[in-house]
């Protein structure tokens, strides 16, 4: 553990989980979404709705989504920045009990016509876990390079998988699978020691008829 663990980014805001931890997970969202964001609907839950504004926790996700890092100096006017760039982002507070003080659900569309609904929670000292992508339950902290492909649940594709990233020598430190019932719709989540490139990606997607998508994350 080292002591960005222990303390966090200097953030603004009196703390990590609403402002470091908010802005990663804006980012990460927006990593998964793909591509720029324009639109984005945010809701608010437990600390971060009854805090979270005074916590600047609604300026972080702002920031985050629209590509600026926890320690950029753009949260605090980020909502203004959003006006300015014609980015389109509103916040909803619930009292639902996600299981969690810190959550945010965030859906999101991309300039490019992209949709996608992340639920992610701040788990202090900026550290996160993004939980959910559009109904999946997952686990991707944005800590490690990390794959994500979407596959109906039919043998052979995990093997097609791990075959296509050992012919590039990326290396895999850890694997999940994640499924809706037998048989049915699965997500698998790998995380790598290499970076995976845009081009190993869709070799992946290639690889098997049952793989419906893919998508390659950087350390965030």
């Amino acid at each position: 553990m080292g002591i960005f663990d222990i303390i966090g980014p200097i953030m603004v805001g009196p703390s990590s989980s609403h402002t470091a931890g908010a802005a990663r997970i804006g980012q990460t969202a927006r990593a998964i979404l793909g591509e720029p964001v324009k639109k984005a609907r945010i809701t608010l839950y437990g600390s971060f709705a009854k805090t979270g504004k005074g916590h600047g926790t609604d300026r972080a996700l702002a920031a985050g989504l629209m590509g600026y890092a926890p320690d950029s100096g753009t949260i605090r006017d980020a909502l203004r920045i959003a006006e300015e760039k014609n980015v389109d982002i509103s916040f909803s507070l619930s009292e639902e009990d996600m299981g969690h003080p810190n959550v945010a659900k965030i859906e999101a569309w991309g300039e490019k016509g992209a949709h996608g609904v992340i639920i992610g929670r701040s788990l202090g000292g900026g550290r996160i876990m993004i939980t959910n992508i559009d109904g999946y339950d997952v686990e991707i902290t944005g800590e490690e390079y990390t794959l994500l492909t979407r596959h109906h649940d039919k043998p052979g594709v995990v093997a097609k998988v791990c075959e296509e990233l050992a012919k590039e020598q990326i290396n895999i430190s850890t694997m999940r699978l994640f499924r809706k019932g037998k048989g049915s719709e699965a997500v698998m989540i790998i995380h790598t020691d290499q970076p995976v490139p845009p081009a190993v990606a869709e070799k992946v997607k290639e690889s098997n008829e049952n793989i419906t998508y893919v998508m390659a994350l950087d350390i965030i």
